[in-house]
């Protein structure tokens, strides 16, 4: 999970949750094959392992550890030159961490387990000191805006005994036929539903990295803001106890040793009923991967798969995908005390939300003058230089709002985009993920990521961890 805020402390009713009998999504039937020969490449070349993995994000890694922990042989493909996807620490010049990607983690088993797979401890993870020194300004003037109005913990009560209604969202996007009326509502028709305007804050702070987030289908919100996350808000978060969350992929990429292939892309691929065929450009050269079974661990984007062996059913279902931009900095911002962290609000737009692209929210780290900076695109892909010159704007104004602040210094930036995948809500309504979970298994090929589930590592880590025992290991 990136960026949890907590400006109100929720008082939840577990033992509803408890009581709720909820069922696990179904994975779907295998489609017939309908490839033709793509390369050739004699298989005397070939790495030839049960499971080959594409993507070394938070899913993806952890697919490949718990295949080699449950005695299966498997290779990881990974575009970049680290393991973690959207995890990143940055380390000052006295060495100390600070996380500007993944923060916490849901306290669920499979998060535990993955944790204690490589001896790193974990500690509990509460906000409430910092989200007591909020300030909000409006990030593009220096404006002060007032707190929300309206009683926020009654608002979230109702907002959490919604969310019991649909305990399956936890487990997935195995949706009821037809799909409930609140789900496809959009989620400025929601909130006027359901007199939710006093949580809006709150919700919107651990929402981050969407688009125009009052037009997003409800379904998106409640899969962000999970019950799993409500938990969180009221008893803690878990986080590494050396607050460097990086360590987690550092060894992960130390255990895989040579069955990481980094750096690595897809030059080309075959896939059949009877296992798959990559080919794989590393630094060295090109690389031939023969498996008996494919986990595709990245966005499902065309763009992302051109040189995969698509059918027409998966170019039509992934064509169907927009995604939004997200891109999160450690920046100097002297003159900002550090038990303060400003919250970026519209004077002037609905609920406050703040304008995109802009800034979020700059938090405070544990090293003096040192904040984490979160930054919407919205549906603009910017460029390093314009989210780093909006950010740098964005910090000046607080001038305005009567910080003695110094010209800011960027020290590290990560790019998390495309972000969050989504399709509209007619798409939804007509069974858009019903289709798409159908793929799983078509051509001994398994899919898993954020666009499967959530924007949440230990979900992730939870759905990956099923899917394995009962699809990939089953099939």
């Amino acid at each position: 999970m990136f960026f949890p805020v907590d400006p109100t402390r929720l008082v939840l009713v577990v033992s509803i949750w408890l009581g709720l009998a909820f069922s696990l999504p179904s994975f779907g039937p295998n489609l017939d094959d309908d490839t033709e020969s793509t390369f050739g490449k004699e298989p005397s070349d070939a790495i030839t392992r049960d499971v080959c993995v594409i993507g070394g994000g938070a899913a993806g890694t952890y697919a490949a550890i718990r295949l080699r922990e449950l005695g299966r042989s498997v290779v990881l493909v990974e575009r970049e030159e680290q393991l973690g996807g959207h995890t990143r620490t940055y380390y000052d010049p006295e060495g100390r961490p600070i996380d500007y990607g993944v923060w916490v983690y849901q306290n669920n088993t499979e998060a535990s387990n993955f944790f204690a797979h490589f001896n790193i401890p974990l500690t509990g993870q509460d906000f409430s000191r910092i989200s007591e020194g909020s300030q909000r300004i409006d990030l593009r003037t220096g404006q002060r805006v007032p707190p929300p109005s309206g009683n926020v913990t009654d608002a979230m009560m109702r907002y959490v005994q919604i969310l019991l209604q649909y305990p399956y969202l936890s487990d997935g996007w195995d949706l009821p036929d037809p799909v409930p009326e609140d789900l496809v509502l959009s989620f400025r028709e929601f909130i006027e539903k359901h007199d939710l305007g006093a949580a809006v804050e709150t919700i919107t702070l651990y929402v981050q990295g969407l688009g125009d987030i009052l037009s997003y289908p409800m379904v998106y919100i409640m899969k962000y803001f999970s019950f799993g996350v409500a938990l969180g808000v009221q008893s803690g978060f878990s986080t590494s106890a050396s607050r460097a969350n990086g360590e987690l992929f550092q060894a992960a990429r130390n255990e895989l040793g040579d069955d990481v292939l980094l750096s690595a892309t897809v030059a080309g691929m075959e896939r059949s009923d009877s296992g798959a065929r990559i080919l794989v450009a590393t630094p060295s050269g090109d690389v031939l991967i023969e498996a008996d079974k494919l986990i595709i661990a990245i966005p499902p984007l065309l763009k992302q798969l051109e040189n995969f062996d698509l059918n027409d059913q998966e170019r039509e279902l992934f064509g169907q995908f927009g995604n939004s931009y997200y891109y999160t900095t450690v920046l100097n911002l002297s003159g900002v005390p550090n038990e303060v962290q400003i919250l970026n609000r519209g004077a002037d737009t609905p609920y406050n939300i703040p304008v995109m692209p802009g800034t979020y929210v700059f938090y405070p780290s544990q090293i003096q003058t040192l904040f984490t900076g979160f930054f919407g695109g919205g549906s603009q892909n910017m460029t390093e230089d314009e989210v780093i010159q909006t950010i740098k704007d964005n910090a000046l104004q607080l001038r305005n709002a009567g910080f003695d602040v110094a010209d800011p210094e960027i020290l590290a930036y990560g790019n998390h985009s495309p972000f969050n995948l989504f399709v509209p809500a007619e798409a939804i309504a007509r069974g858009f993920y019903r289709n798409l979970y159908s793929l799983q298994g078509n051509r001994r090929t398994y899919y898993t990521g954020a666009a499967w589930h959530a924007h949440d590592s230990a979900a992730l880590w939870k759905f990956t961890e099923r899917l394995l025992n009962e699809r990939v290991f089953v099939d």
